[in-house]
Parts: C-alpha cells; structure tokens; sequence
C-alpha cells in the first residue's frame, strides 16, 4: 500500500539588515505565520546577508539565519522590506544577498523603499513597480527604465511584486494567502489580525497635507490651510485668485511648481478626504456629498471612482462591516491598481 506524501512547504524568506523597518518585516511575518497556524503550508524563515543579529531602524533586534542557509534551496516567495535610508545608500552584502535569493525564488516582492533593493539589483527593469509615495519621484528620476506607479498599494509585474509604504505589506501578504490557498483561508488571516482584506483605494487616498510638499510662498501656504480649514467653502480659481491677491495664470503657476497640482486638483483632493471622513464617521451619501463641498450624490461617485476606484457606497459599507461577527470582504485580485489622477 503506498503511503500518502504531504506537500512540501512553501518556505517565505525574508530579508532583514541592519536598518531595516521593523514592521516591514514583521507584517509579512504576522500574515503568513497566522496562515500556516490556520493550515497553510508555509515555512518562514528571517534571513539577513551575514546571518546573526540585525539591528532595526526602531532598534530592535532581530535574530536572522545567514542567506546561505537558503542559498541551494528552492523558495517559494522572498520579501525584501524597506529602510529609511534605503533610498540613498543600500546596505553592504544587500544586494548580493537579492540576486541570490531571486535566483532560487518563486516569487520575489518588496515592501515599501525595498523596491530600491530589487531595482538597484536590476530586477525592475521594465517593469511596473511602485513604492512609498514619498520616494516614488526618486524612484522614476534613478532609475527612468522602471515604470513607477505613485498610487497602487501593490503591483505585480510577471513573477515580481512591489508594495507601498509599511503597511502595505500587510495587503500583499493578505494578497500572496489569497492567490496561494484562497479566498477563505486569506479572510479568516485578515480577521485573525483585524485588518481589510482588500484595502479601500491606492496611497492617494493618505492624508492630503501629510503628502503634499510645503510651499516656500507664504501666500500658497495661507491658500492650503483655508482649503484644509473649510473644504465645502468657495475655492474656485477666480476665488483663490482674489484671496491670494495674484492673477489666476499666476496662482495656476505656483501650485504647479510647489504643489505638483492644479489649484482645482488639489482643492478636489482636500475634498475628496473630507468626503472620506465623513463616510467614515457614518454620515450619508447625500450629506457627505454637501459637507464636502462636492455638491452632488453623482459629483461624489465620479470623485471616488476616479480617484479610489470604488464608489462612495462601496466605501460606506466597508466601515458598516466592522461589528463583531460581521465580514462582507469581497474577493483580493491578485493586482491592486487603483484609477490613477
């Protein structure tokens, strides 16, 4: 009688330096140590170049196994986590330790800045990708071969995944479970962790103020606090034009050089995370649309879908589903690109 053998286990390699972001490396870890304690075949392994301790940007210390442990193996997937200071210097052996691991890898992803890892290691040539929203123009300056998409949470090019910033590799993973045992074992992980298991939108949905450059003018300046201060208030370009005490063709030229956006993108981006608070908070469809100053229930939705790429209803129910017991979390593709501006 011939015995029954059990699949072999997908090992998850994670690649840990000294400098590395803390949660980078331990969201993935959370995701899919939970999915193997629900019944997934995964086998995680924390590795760094040298092996031994690393030594996180939060100072935390991480106890790694050396890359050459893996090196003759076959992995399954491999996930290169951010730093802070990534984006200007890559860490001694880092990259040697990537082209590696790629090698013997199934799969290859980022999170956050360590899409600069795998485009320093020439992974990301033409290739879409993405990353933090605050390195995405570095990212497109350095290296002009990567197509850089500013707003997904994660993308998937080929057998190479790159995510946002942090906590997107909390997505990903989520995403990664999804596609590797389905979509009911993936929505039992984001439950364990009490997490979306499809987030709402891309990164443009953050804080306006918190991604917006800080002018130099003192006029633009004032202009940006009001917008944040009143967003349903008149912020029409002739109005804008008469508050700043500028010609409109000259206000136009200042916010695209400060801010990167028109005056009226900008005042509809202020608006549209308005609108967002307010869905949050439980206020209707209708209201919010007023509150906000979008004016109209169909302003809103066309808003939202341009913008989230979900309409303002959809948005609503993800936060009605948040009572215990309850989940209406519809099914992750495998590709997050969210409708760019």
């Amino acid at each position: 009688m011939r015995t029954r053998q059990r699949p072999l286990p997908r090992t998850v390699a994670v690649l840990a330096y000294d400098g590395v972001r803390l949660l980078d490396v331990t969201a993935p870890l959370e995701v899919f140590s939970t999915a193997a304690g629900l019944g997934a075949r995964y086998e995680v392994a924390l590795l760094s170049p040298g092996g031994g301790a690393v030594t996180t940007s939060a100072g935390t210390r991480l106890l790694t196994d050396p890359v050459g442990q893996l090196a003759a193996s076959r992995v399954h997937t491999l996930i290169v986590p951010g730093s802070p200071g990534l984006p200007e210097e890559v860490p001694a052996g880092l990259l040697d330790a990537v082209r590696t691991l790629h090698s013997v890898s199934w799969r290859t992803t980022s999170v956050c800045t360590g899409a600069f890892a795998l485009a320093e290691a020439g992974l990301l040539r033409g290739r879409r990708a993405t990353t933090h929203w605050r390195h995405t123009t570095t990212l497109t300056r350095r290296h002009p071969d990567i197509d850089v998409d500013g707003d997904a949470i994660f993308v998937r090019d080929g057998r190479i995944y790159t995510s946002a910033g942090v906590s997107a590799g909390l997505d990903l993973a989520l995403a990664l479970v999804e596609a590797d045992e389905g979509h009911e074992l993936a929505r039992e992980v984001a439950r364990d962790l009490v997490v979306f298991l499809q987030r709402p939108g891309g990164q443009s949905q953050f804080s306006v103020a918190a991604r917006t450059p800080a002018p130099r003018h003192g006029t633009l300046a004032a202009l940006l606090r009001s917008i944040a201060a009143a967003p349903a208030a008149d912020h029409s370009l002739p109005e804008l034009a008469r508050r700043a005490g500028l010609s409109a063709r000259h206000l136009t030229r200042l916010f695209n050089e400060e801010i990167g956006d028109t005056p009226g993108g900008y005042v509809e981006a202020v608006r549209l995370e308005a609108a967002q608070t307010l869905l949050d908070a439980g206020e209707t469809v209708t209201a919010t649309a007023h509150l906000s100053g979008l004016g109209s229930d169909e302003t809103l939705r066309r808003v939202f879908l341009r913008h989230l790429g979900v309409t303002p209803s959809a948005y609503r129910a993800r936060f009605r589903t948040t009572a215990p017991g309850v989940s209406a979390n519809p099914p992750l593709s495998s590709v997050a690109r969210p409708v760019r501006r």
